[in-house]
């Protein structure tokens, strides 16, 4: 009976051979290996991809932070120089005072200076005169020849 069950499956393969059943059953046999293959790398090519993918993330959530944190610190410094802005028109202020306190002082010393030279030459002026009456009353003969520099050396 054994020999029969064979015989009957060697005729059965045969006719799958001959029909061409048994070389289509391999070839969709083997199509379905290559496709699962070809999945596999799929999934292989992805799992390699995905620690990428998680820098790449972490890169770009690095990279907005830093913005945010840029337009916070833009933000900042605005808000400081609006809050400085009246402090330093006050600083402005009271230098263009001091500047003119500086100029009107030194205007009037300048005044002062100019009288000051004023009055000295008007005193050596007098004391020439005098020197030269003194010296016509002295000696007239003497005055007349003299200048008035040659006065003041006496």
């Amino acid at each position: 009976m054994d020999k029969l069950l064979e015989f009957g499956r060697k005729a059965l393969f045969y006719v799958r051979v001959l029909s061409g059943y048994e070389e289509r059953r391999i070839r969709n046999f083997r199509l379905q290996l290559e496709k699962q293959i070809k999945q596999a790398q799929e999934r292989k090519a992805a799992l390699r991809k995905i620690p990428e993918k998680a820098i790449l993330g972490e890169v770009r959530r690095m990279v907005e932070e830093m913005q945010t944190l840029n337009k916070k610190l833009e933000e900042t410094e605005a808000a400081i120089e609006d809050y400085f802005k009246p402090i330093d028109k006050e600083a402005e202020i009271v230098m263009k005072m001091q500047l003119e306190g500086e100029e009107k002082t030194m205007k009037d010393m300048m005044k002062t200076m100019h009288q000051q030279a004023l009055l000295e030459k008007a005193e050596a002026e007098k004391v020439t005169t005098l020197n030269r009456t003194n010296a016509e009353q002295h000696n007239p003969d003497q005055v007349s020849s003299t200048t008035p520099q040659q006065a003041q050396k006496r």
